[in-house]
This record gives structure tokens, C-alpha cells and sequence, in this order.
């Protein structure tokens, strides 16, 4: 896999489309949804949408090798908590979905990042067993 790949990204997106889609939602794939903290853009992999019109946000991180996915789970816990807060209320809840089987601090940032970087108001992190199981029950 080379620097950049996002292969790996597309796949997982794959995994939990279909979870969503039978737990009633429509899906959106890589929507940009304004600009991030940093004044970059914003691409989201994923917006579902209820049968009330109520719209969830959800970011795919995979770590299949050593790499940097871990690093990158609080600053995106904090681009996706600015993007519901300004959406003025468009999105209802952020979703950080972290898949694959080399993570060293998932059990971590699942029970412990609130410590930190209180976000659980508007971002839930989960497996991606967890939330394909909340997916596919209609419970985002």
C-alpha cells in the first residue's frame, strides 16, 4: 500500500453502506461538508439520513499496518464536533468508526478520550463491529 492509498478507506465504506442502508438510512459517500478547523475542506465519507430527515455524519479510520490512523482520531473527533455545532443543528450526531486490527489505542480512545476532549455529546467513536450492529438495528 502506498503513501496516500485510500483503497482501504472505499472498502470499510463499503462495509457499513449496507448496514445503514438496512437499518432504514439513505447514504451519501464523500460529501464535503464546508471547511475543517483548519480552513481545509472537509470531506466526510459518509452522511446518513433517517426517515425524519435527520442527517448523522460518520468518518472511517482503518488501521491494517503501523501507520498514523491513530494520531489522526482526535483531531478528527474535533473537526467533526465544529462541523455539528455550526451545521445549526443539520446533522444530529458524528460517528468516528475505527475498523481494522492494529490499533494500540482504540480501547482507549473508545472509553477514554471523553477525559480529554469531552465530545461525546456530539461524536460517538465505535468499532466497526459496534456500529455496523447500531447501523443495522436503526439506532444512530
Amino acid at each position: 500500500m502506498s503513501l496516500g492509498d485510500t483503497r482501504t478507506g472505499r472498502v470499510l465504506e463499503t462495509m457499513i453502506i449496507p448496514s445503514l442502508n438496512l437499518g432504514g438510512y439513505q447514504t451519501q459517500a464523500q460529501i464535503n461538508i464546508g471547511l475543517r478547523v483548519t480552513g481545509k475542506r472537509h470531506i466526510v465519507d459518509v452522511i446518513a439520513q433517517d426517515t425524519q430527515q435527520r442527517q448523522y455524519l460518520v468518518s472511517l479510520k482503518w488501521q491494517q499496518v503501523s501507520g498514523t490512523a491513530e494520531q489522526k482520531v482526535p483531531f478528527e473527533v474535533i473537526c467533526l464536533v465544529d462541523a455539528i455545532k455550526r451545521s445549526q443543528s443539520i446533522y444530529r450526531h458524528g460517528y468516528l468508526v475505527l475498523g481494522g486490527d492494529r490499533w494500540t489505542l482504540r480501547d482507549f480512545y473508545i472509553q477514554n478520550l471523553e477525559i480529554y476532549l469531552p465530545h461525546r455529546q456530539y461524536v460517538t467513536i465505535l468499532t466497526l463491529e459496534a456500529f455496523v450492529a447500531k447501523a443495522n438495528r436503526g439506532q444512530l
